[in-house]
């Protein structure tokens, strides 16, 4: 690619605009009392405009009165928020950063709500006009263009409908390309001066993140499309993403975890629906070797925030997955990203555009990926909550998401009712809160007013024990210990079984299956009893085919065993898994053997325990086996 930035490029415009070229104060002098002043995003952010203003008016403290300042986030430099320019500055956030969070919750300072998607139309349409615009670009090339480089989002727009543009010109801003570029005619006034951009360094993954990623990733497959946001979990999450192929990104951010999935071939973007090849994002945040990556980078192009975010241009990429955070969700599947209850902790963003414009993509998924619990000074709070605290804003509808992923595990909402909701979240709630979240669900009557529950230890999920096998027919299975909130599918599992199935597992005529029999299959204590599920995924859902248990016979401590498989599953080696696995974690809890009751006419059972290799005595008691099972060795 020809480096359109030559040397000298700079002078060349200086003699050629030289009324362009001015100061500081002959530019801030442009700006009048009560004008509404936008400054650009984040790491783009011209830190040095933004002091010097500052600065301009403790020397001319008449100058500027009531100006409003705007701003999508304040990551860097806010002196405008210091109480001592009240008078001359107030501030109003599209998203509020952690440099003006208290000034907006006193009062001296707004915000505005909005999807990240729509505030460029609020400038198009004359609801919020600029007069003065602070930007920060990158030395024009030799064609006069200036690239927003990490800063697109918002900001061309601004540009475009502000009356007088001031921008900073950065040696070290990087020439992004898409649409990222402004032509020198449309800055009236340009100020030079190189210094380091603001970086954002991502949190340390612990590993309550690192498990969080882990579970992410299992939702993700080859060639979807992703969007991530920022923070340790996200993070985590796209290191758990390396050994995945094809990957696209379209996304809001652009950050230094995706610059390493590009750099290992991990994304490609080879498989996108739209923009095939490229890498498309409105603004970035990472560090000087991110930043230089992404300069000239024909692999990435940075587009305004009403294209990346614009549900519908997102409804076109099929298999895409929106992976986003919150700070509280509620029991129905309604979160809040935005404000603890009253409290403004950041904004809407651009979330709500993603997960919502994904719900619309054929294959689409969305997740929300949060730590189960927060600390609140020396208290530790659960995330999930029965309802959300009064005053908070619901960023995301019980509609808009299809995953919840915690440390504990992962909840699918999508298409279940309130009470399936609740259960799903409960599981994977920090299990400190668990018995609580149980009792306040049963108050609000959205679980089962005898919903069964054992705390501590004894009930809590071991997640430890999930598998992946392959059964002998070459079936794909995953083995896990049920939850308490598998009761649904354990329902629908056990109404697929024929008559003769259900017969040869409970020696038993009867039909049916309700709530108060099926808790005890879900609510057991893993100490004493172990439920093992059998499930294979098709269509991109889990589908439960076989289930597998033991109770333990303390006395003899040796475990009594049964298991059943779907009809429509039988004779591919499924039930020769479960009792392996079974047999493996009885022998881990030492345990001497099994014993199991069997019909004699159920050969493919008692053939299936004879080929295991057990010591096996038999006694024989109305058509039934009772079978004593010791294990060898």
């Amino acid at each position: 690619m020809i480096d359109q930035t030559v040397p000298g490029t700079i002078d060349m415009f200086r003699e050629k605009y030289p009324a362009k070229f001015t100061t500081e104060e002959q530019a801030f002098a442009k700006i009048r009392r009560g004008d509404h002043v936008f400054i650009g995003t984040a790491c783009g952010e011209p830190q040095y405009l933004v002091n010097r203003l500052t600065d301009y008016v403790a020397r001319h403290p008449t100058a500027i009165y009531d100006a409003e300042l705007f701003q999508v986030w304040t990551l860097g430099v806010a002196p405008y928020a210091d109480p001592k320019f009240k008078a001359n500055f107030r501030h109003n956030s599209f998203f509020i950063g952690s440099n003006t969070r208290d000034a907006v919750n006193k009062g001296a300072a707004d915000y505005t709500p909005i999807f990240l998607s729509g505030v460029p139309g609020l400038f198009r349409r004359g609801v919020v006009k600029f007069d003065v615009a602070l930007i920060q670009v990158s030395s024009p090339d030799r064609f006069g263009n200036l690239s927003l480089g990490v800063s697109v989002d918002i900001v061309k727009a601004a540009v475009e409908h502000s009356r007088v543009v001031i921008a900073q010109v950065n040696e070290q801003m990087p020439r992004a390309l898409g649409d990222s570029f402004i032509h020198i005619d449309q800055i009236d006034h340009l100020i030079v001066h190189d210094e380091p951009l603001l970086e954002f360094h991502n949190p340390v993954s612990d590993e309550i993140a690192i498990s969080i990623g882990k579970h992410v990733a299992r939702v993700i497959r080859d060639g979807d499309t992703i969007q991530v946001g920022y923070g340790s979990v996200p993070n985590a999450i796209l290191s758990a993403l390396a050994h995945k192929k094809h990957l696209g990104v379209h996304t809001e951010l652009l950050t230094e975890g995706i610059i390493n999935l590009m750099k290992s071939g991990a994304v490609d973007n080879t498989h996108k629906t739209i923009d095939r090849g490229k890498t498309v994002a409105t603004f970035c945040m990472g560090d000087a070797a991110t930043y230089e990556y992404l300069s000239d980078n024909p692999c990435i192009e940075m587009r305004p925030v009403d294209y990346t975010n614009n549900p519908l241009v997102i409804a076109q990429h099929e298999n895409m997955v929106a992976i986003n955070s919150a700070l509280e969700i509620d029991l129905t599947g309604q979160a809040t990203a935005d404000s603890l209850g009253g409290y403004f902790y950041s904004g809407i963003g651009g979330q709500a555009d993603f997960m919502r414009g994904v719900v619309m993509t054929r294959g689409g998924r969305t997740i929300l990926a949060m730590q189960a619990s927060a600390r609140a000074g020396d208290e530790l709070v659960s995330r999930i909550v029965p309802q959300l605290k009064p005053g908070a804003g619901v960023t995301l509808c019980r509609g808009d998401i299809h995953y919840v992923v915690t440390e504990y595990g992962i909840a699918y909402l999508h298409g279940k009712n309130i009470r399936e909701r609740a259960m799903d979240l409960i599981a994977i709630a920090h299990p400190k809160f668990q018995p609580w979240l149980i009792e306040q669900a049963k108050e609000l009557n959205l679980i089962y007013r005898d919903q069964a529950f054992i705390p501590g230890k004894r009930g809590e999920y071991p997640a430890n024990l999930e598998t992946d096998r392959t059964a002998r027919s070459g079936l794909a299975l995953k083995l896990r210990p049920v939850k308490i909130s598998d009761e649904p599918i354990l329902k629908d599992f056990f109404y697929e079984l024929s008559d003769k199935s259900i017969y040869r597992r409970f020696i038993s005529s009867r039909k049916d299956m309700p709530h108060e029999r099926l808790q005890e299959f879900v609510i057991i204590d893993y100490t004493r009893e172990l439920v093992i599920l059998a499930l294979v995924e098709q269509d991109g859902q889990e589908h439960l085919v076989g289930v597998g248990q033991y109770g333990i016979h303390e006395e003899s401590h040796t475990a009594e065993v049964a298991f059943v498989v779907r009809d429509d599953f039988q004779g591919q080696g499924i039930g020769t898994e479960l009792l392996q696995y079974l047999t493996f974690l009885a022998r881990k809890q030492g345990l001497l053997g099994f014993t199991a009751e069997v019909l004699v006419e159920n050969r493919p059972m008692l053939h299936l325990f004879e080929k295991m290799g057990f010591d096996i005595d038999r006694r024989s008691e109305s058509n039934v086996y009772e079978l004593r099972m010791v294990f060898r060795g």
